[in-house]
């Protein structure tokens, strides 16, 4: 009944303005359509799975009679398989699709033109859903979305779960058809893009670096982007103009950064942290960049991605390195328990430039966790502070500009509290910046510090939640059902036969013999658990001489294994476990804890190349008289900043008697737009281990933080090297409270915190 109700209004009003509705239930139809489409006709789209399809539309409204390709309920005209949608007319809506379970290879998704010479002007994206649309391989990289052309628009869109590499949304200005656009980027949801552990992880982008100086003008305004986590910059703005508006970040581990390109805004935003390690806020480069009335809350990134980052530039900078910054605005913005800013950030040989003609203004900075405000790296003398207003208990002996006060703080909302100034504290403002304000910004500058309009952030979050991407579609990212269906499993029989049975379930397969026989690898191929009632030793064994191992996690599939007691003397794989070696962009998690592992010859866990996982935990397990790599991450040697895993805990472990490597991890090329890969490596006990042809027992090359603390090493790589430091970028490691008894030497580099340890 309404599905009628729906089409009797749609051809009520075509026939009011005398345009047609069309009704089209395949490509020909659509193509048909969109051939004799004119000013105001509608052309709906029949509800049901349209699969490897390219959808073209070039056909041509008018400002005042759009061309309107529409649902025929929005969400059920479903895209998948191998397609896209490209535009290339003029004033062209359209309304309502659903793009999951599919790719677009080397494409985007969807396109604004149809080829070089056809793009799209005055065109619009509404209602409209991209969901898990992923190239099937991690390094098959694509845009989910380019812009092209002058005044294109999408709003109210959700865009989540992209995987494989490239950026989500791209504006390109290849040339003058496509600068000084003027896009619109509105309204949308930005939802749960995973940390890619490589670059182009981008949101959002603007420009590239050979566009730089060209301006675009384009608007991202009243967009909600939550754990948008995919690389240090969210939003990257490589181009002039851009205002970054009224927008919500929540939780997300990074930072809208001015990458290149000058006089860019970001005014009246909110960064909603939350206290997540590496929330950010924004980063500045280049020229002329304003960033004013934003509120940046419990956000605690740091380096790059700190709340607010002023970086250093490089002597005569090309386009694609670091232009040094200058006459920038950073004023009335408050800060609630952030950590500190950082001043001349990425100072070195050679980003040696400070910034220059800076202005820093009547910003309030409430904080009672850290000591410090700000971090400097460099010169910052030519920077203007003015009227700061800084709590109380902060340590820091802060320069001229930065003023020390009670602070009082309102609160908006449950958890909102704001940091809010007052009229004593005010700071006259040169008429010059306020002349510049009034035409740049929504309001004119305030002289009193902190937020201009306080009540304004109550309405961006609430209409972050309210009114931003497709009212049909849930914010909330999809999760795997949690009841566990548990298998007993007398022989690996069992366990091929419950893993190809429940294989879109939580299984949890439980050992209940001394010995298990395999004869083929064992593919993960849904969320596994391997455990065992009784604490008896079983035996594995297995004729695959030579295979890459025993146990294959297959991408997106999260694998565990407690509780057992493993004698591996006869596996004959290279590696007892892997991860998927097909290059898929889905993503793992592995725990391995309370169990003992003996006697394997071959790698212990190697991970794949290309693979990731988001976390793996090693917990509380003993590893004893094996031989080979205990944990293998030194597959990634293209130079690229390509790594396996984002964060790796090994923690409460005893190894003893091992004869090779028991850490390696590689991360090579000198990308800086990461934080992984991020190791712990705590309270493990190490004794007898050794490594042949010089390798340390411990090499980290690349690995950007990590902290070894309270672990023991006794008689391990006596005369050898134990631990090995090798970085290209800039890295945070902590080696703290360890005891080295009789074992080997550790070579360090500069980004080394060398504290508390004992050798004996």
């Amino acid at each position: 009944m309404l599905k009628v109700l729906f089409l009797n209004c749609c051809i009520c009003l075509s026939l009011l303005v005398g345009a047609n509705t069309i009704i089209v239930k395949n490509a020909d139809e659509l193509t048909k359509a969109n051939k004799e489409a004119k000013p105001g006709d509608i052309v709906i789209l029949q509800n049901g799975e349209w699969n490897n399809i390219s959808i073209v539309l070039n056909c041509k409204g008018t400002k005042a009679q759009p061309i309107t390709f529409k649902a025929q309920n929005s969400g059920n005209v479903i895209i998948t398989g191998n397609s896209k949608l490209t535009i290339g007319g003029e004033y062209i809506v359209v309304d309502g699709l659903y793009f999951t379970r599919g790719f677009a290879g080397d494409d985007a998704i969807i396109s604004f033109r149809t080829s070089k010479k056809e793009l799209a002007n005055n065109c619009r994206i509404t209602n409209t859903v991209i969901n898990d649309f992923n190239n099937p391989k991690r390094l098959d990289e694509n845009y989910w979305v380019e812009f092209y052309g002058k005044h294109n628009q999408i709003d109210h869109c959700s865009f989540m779960n992209k995987k494989n590499m490239g950026v989500m949304m791209a504006v390109i200005l290849d040339d003058e058809r496509s600068r000084e656009n003027f896009h619109s980027i509105d309204h949308n949801y930005f939802g749960f893009r995973l940390p890619l552990a490589s670059n182009t992880g981008e949101t959002i982008r603007v420009g590239v670096s050979q566009h730089c100086e060209f301006n675009s003008n384009t608007q991202i305004t009243d967009n909600f982007f939550e754990h948008c986590d995919g690389e240090t910059e969210i939003i990257s703005i490589k181009s002039g103009s851009n205002v970054i508006k009224n927008n919500l970040f929540k939780e997300c581990q990074g930072s809208v950064v001015m990458r290149h390109g000058n006089f860019n805004t970001v005014e009246n935003n909110v960064f909603l942290g939350n206290n997540k390690e590496g929330t950010g806020g924004v980063r500045i480069i280049n020229k002329g960049q304003w960033v004013v009335n934003n509120l940046f809350y419990q956000c605690r990134g740091t380096w790059f991605r700190s709340p607010i980052a002023i970086m250093n530039g490089v002597p005569n900078s090309p386009a694609n390195r670091y232009v040094e910054v200058t006459d920038a605005v950073v004023a009335n913005n408050s800060f609630y328990e952030c950590t500190p800013v950082s001043l001349c950030v990425g100072s070195d040989e050679e980003r040696s430039v400070a910034p220059s003609n800076v202005f820093f203004l009547n910003n309030i900075f409430y904080n009672t966790k850290d000591s410090l405000v700000y971090f400097k790296y460099d010169d910052i003398n030519r920077i203007q502070f003015a009227s700061n207003i800084v709590s109380n208990n902060i340590a820091q002996n802060t320069r001229a500009g930065f003023i020390k006060s009670d602070i009082n703080l309102t609160k908006k909302t449950d958890l909102l509290f704001l940091p809010i100034g007052n009229k004593n504290q005010s700071n006259k403002i040169s008429d010059s910046l306020l002349k510049i304000s009034q035409t740049r910004l929504t309001s004119k500058l305030s002289e009193i510090p902190g937020l201009a309009d306080d009540s304004h952030y109550k309405q961006v979050i609430s209409s972050a939640y309210s009114n931003t991407g497709a009212n049909w579609f849930s914010k909330n990212a999809a999760t795997k059902d949690q009841g566990a269906v548990k298998v007993k499993c007398k022989s690996s029989k069992d366990i091929y036969e419950a893993l190809e049975k429940y294989n879109s379930k939580n299984i949890s397969l439980i050992l209940t013999r001394r010995s298990y026989h395999f004869n083929q690898a064992v593919n993960i191929s849904t969320d596994t658990k391997i455990t065992s009632k009784k604490n008896k030793s079983i035996t594995f064994s297995s004729d695959m001489t030579l295979s890459p191992s025993l146990f294959q996690i297959i991408a997106g599939n999260n694998f565990t294994m407690e509780i057992v007691k493993l004698d591996l003397k006869d596996i004959k794989t290279n590696s007892f476990i892997s991860t998927d070696t097909s290059g898929s962009s889905n993503h793992s998690n592995i725990i391995i804890s309370n169990t003992s592992i003996q006697n394997l010859t071959g790698n212990f866990f190697t991970a794949a190349k290309t693979s990731v996982a988001d976390k793996i935990t090693i917990s509380n397990n003993s590893f004893s008289n094996n031989q080979g790599i205990l944990f293998n991450f030194n597959n990634e040697i293209d130079k690229k900043g390509y790594y396996n895993v984002e964060k790796l805990l090994i923690n409460n472990n005893s190894i003893s008697n091992h004869k090779g490597q028991i850490l390696g991890m590689l991360r090579t090329g000198n990308d800086e737009s990461t934080m992984g890969p991020d190791l712990s490596f705590i309270n493990n006990k190490i004794a007898n281990c050794s490594t042949a042809n010089g390798e340390a027992l411990i090499h980290l090359y690349g690995t950007q933080i990590s902290l070894l603390e309270n672990n023991s090493f006794n008689n391990s790589n006596t005369s050898k090297t134990l631990i090995r430091y090798e970085d290209i970028v800039r890295s945070v490691h902590r080696l703290k409270n360890n005891l080295f008894t009789t074992s080997g030497k550790n070579e360090l580099n500069e980004f080394v915190e060398n504290k508390d340890n004992v050798a004996k």
